[in-house]
């Protein structure tokens, strides 16, 4: 049976559009967004800053707080992409409606400003391991996949909506 109810997430790669993508959703469905990188840098600042002077560990702890929240609310909710990497979100996860979101990594190149973007100044291949290592783990935890590497953000947006009104 598939889930389809909110809290609505959205996880996969860097690049994928989970915000841009969550928030036209959540404005279509009339319900509340939250993107999770937003809430932990308004809180605690930079990730930049957090993982430099804190490490990924002490960041992940953040990330699965941030997310536990989230979970809360009747919302549609955007994931950074690597706080799949956490065990405990995960299991926070199971349960409720999780859209995968995939993407090519020439579609990441052609959209994102790489300079904004550390993993993405040489080039696709940092950002293809990456995803390589979390695939299967976004795999196993989406109720629904939906691929962003082509077409307008609307078109998908629309059809992310109509899956879950149907």
């Amino acid at each position: 049976m598939v889930v389809k109810q909110l809290p609505l997430v959205f996880i996969g790669p860097m690049g994928s559009g989970k915000t841009r993508i969550g928030r036209r959703v959540a404005k279509a469905l009339g319900e509340r967004f939250i993107d999770t990188d937003k809430s932990i840098v308004t809180e605690h600042g930079p990730i930049s800053a957090i993982f430099e002077e804190h490490g990924e560990e002490y960041f992940r702890g953040l990330e699965r707080r941030a997310v536990a929240e989230a979970l809360t609310a009747k919302a549609v909710i955007s994931l950074g992409g690597g706080a799949v990497v956490d065990v405990e979100t995960q299991r926070l996860l199971e349960g409720h409606t999780v859209i995968e979101l995939t993407v090519t990594a020439e579609a990441v190149l052609a959209r994102m400003d790489t300079s904004k973007r550390p993993l993405l100044k040489n080039g696709p291949e940092a950002w293809e391991r990456i995803y390589d290592e979390r695939r299967a783990v976004y795999a196993r935890l989406a109720t629904a996949t939906f691929d962003t590497s082509s077409g307008p953000i609307s078109r998908i947006a629309d059809d992310i909506v109509a899956w879950v009104r149907n």
